[in-house]
This record gives C-alpha cells, sequence and structure tokens, in this order.
C-alpha cells in the first residue's frame, strides 16, 4: 500500500473515530482532500446475526462513485456464517480490508480481512478454531451447508486453505496470532 493510501485510511480511521458512539457496523463517506471520496468501514465488537443486513444497508445508503473503499477492522469474531455473508458483499461491492495499528483481526474477523481486494494488516490478526452451538467448534458443525463452507469461501478469496488448517489446529479457547511471515504466506498482507 502506497503511503498516500495509508493515510488516506488512517484519516478513514481518525473519522470514524471521532463519533460518539459506535454501532457494530458503520458505514460513511469520507472526503480525503488528496485521494477524493472514499466509502469507509469500520467493523468492530462481536460478528453476530443482523450485521449482514447493517453492512448492506450501509452501502446502500452511500451510493454513488468513490475513488476508494476500505473497511477497517478491529472485531473480536463471532458468527462465522455472518462473516462469510460479510465477506462475500465486502468483495462483490469492491472493497479493500485493513487492520489499522491499534486494531485486532481475530476468529472470525479472519473472513472479513480475506474479502479485501487488497489487504493491509498493521495491528494483529488472531487465529483459533470458530465455537458452533452445537458443539464446541467448527469440527462439529455440519449444520451450515456448503454455502457456508469455510474451505469454499477461502478458495472464493484466494485465500490457501492452509489458513483453515491452521485455524482448525487451534482450540476455540486459545488463541494465536499470526506473524508477519504467516500474514504473507496466507495472503493476508
Amino acid at each position: 500500500m502506497s503511503s498516500r493510501a495509508f493515510r488516506a485510511a488512517v484519516f478513514c480511521l481518525a473519522a470514524l473515530s471521532s463519533a460518539a458512539t459506535f454501532a457494530k457496523v458503520e458505514v460513511q463517506p469520507v472526503q480525503h482532500n488528496k485521494v477524493g471520496r472514499i466509502l469507509a468501514v469500520e467493523i468492530s465488537g462481536d460478528i453476530a446475526p443482523g450485521d449482514y443486513e447493517a453492512l448492506m444497508k450501509g452501502i446502500r445508503d452511500n451510493p454513488g462513485t468513490f475513488a476508494r473503499k476500505l473497511v477497517l477492522l478491529d472485531n473480536i469474531g463471532g458468527s462465522v456464517t455472518e462473516a462469510i455473508r460479510m465477506g462475500r458483499l465486502l468483495r462483490e461491492t469492491g472493497f479493500d480490508t485493513m487492520v489499522p495499528s491499534e486494531g485486532v483481526c481475530q476468529g472470525s474477523c479472519v473472513y472479513l480481512l480475506a474479502a479485501g481486494r487488497s489487504r493491509t494488516v498493521r495491528g494483529y490478526v488472531g487465529l483459533h478454531r470458530p465455537y458452533f452451538p452445537y458443539g464446541d467448534s467448527a469440527l462439529a458443525d455440519s449444520s451450515a451447508g456448503p454455502r457456508y463452507s469455510p474451505a469454499a469461501y477461502l478458495k472464493e478469496m484466494n485465500v490457501p486453505l492452509g489458513l483453515l488448517d491452521e485455524m482448525n489446529g487451534i482450540e476455540p479457547t486459545r488463541m494465536r496470532v499470526l506473524t508477519r511471515d504467516e500474514l504473507a504466506r496466507y495472503g493476508l498482507n
């Protein structure tokens, strides 16, 4: 990412951070004096049912042409199926993804990061096997079906399936932070 684009992303983060309260999914246009109009999305908190609809509404409420579309992630994960739905929407609508230097992207947030046309990580990315309601992890879930298959999704996003193997090898109650080399190997940075 060029220094100009990075400054724009930091500007977007600052603009979003200045709001008095945050929604889990915040979408707003930002005017940058050098880059132009940017559609900035901040996704924070715990991914839960309804976040896809909030993201869709935010995108629909901000039509028009943008020089760049950028998602800033500071997210602790949550629902895998909701993250995959949101990720597909982000990819279809042409967003880049970024974990800012103060940000954390852990658990199912990785699916949002993977959705970016370009991906930048300045903060931390943590992995673990997801929890599911009918078992302790993704290995126990067979109800989600192929539409929400993490393997199919990562393949769609051009992310090596070794990332899924890595995730599934970490207990849901543990977290492992990826190194810079691992981020590069999995195409996340």
